[in-house]
């Protein structure tokens, strides 16, 4: 009951962030959004508590980046295309996929999706009293056979 409780809380806040930053960035949003924020907010968490939070933090962050990217390839064809609701339209944006995802957008996300590992990490940890997240500090490079690198 306690996962589910979890989960929930994450749902809402996720949901609640993302639908925020569009009404802040573009003056609206759809209901959509809500969902598709929630289950990117429970799917940082998932994948942050199945490495218990020990996996490099830039790992993490390209992990979900994947996810967020085809979540919102997957929305946008349900709710642009199929539903042709028309909630956006990246089709004249550079590096796009049938105008539901391009490169600059998924490069903010990325952003997002750091912020978000982090915030529901601390969620779990400060709310729910789960496992203390313990991002590593060690970077790429550290493990690189370079002792220049290792020297830093």
């Amino acid at each position: 009951m306690k996962k589910i409780s979890e989960y929930l809380f994450l749902y809402g806040i996720g949901g609640w962030i993302y639908y925020m930053l569009e009404i802040l960035f573009r003056g609206f949003s759809h209901w959509s959004m809500f969902v598709l924020g929630g289950i990117c907010m429970m799917f940082f968490s998932y994948q942050g508590q199945q490495v218990h939070w020990q996996d490099d933090f830039l790992r993490q962050v390209f992990r979900c980046s994947i996810f967020v990217t085809a979540a919102e390839f997957i929305t946008g064809i349900i709710v642009n295309k199929w539903f042709a609701l028309h909630v956006w339209d990246y089709s004249r944006m550079p590096f796009q996929l049938f105008g539901q995802i391009c490169l600059p957008y998924t490069m903010l996300f990325t952003c997002l999706c750091a912020a978000g590992i982090y915030l529901s990490a601390n969620i779990l940890y400060l709310l729910y009293d789960e496992e203390k997240p313990q991002f590593m500090k060690k970077s790429i490079l550290s493990n690189s056979k370079y002792k220049c690198y290792n020297e830093m």
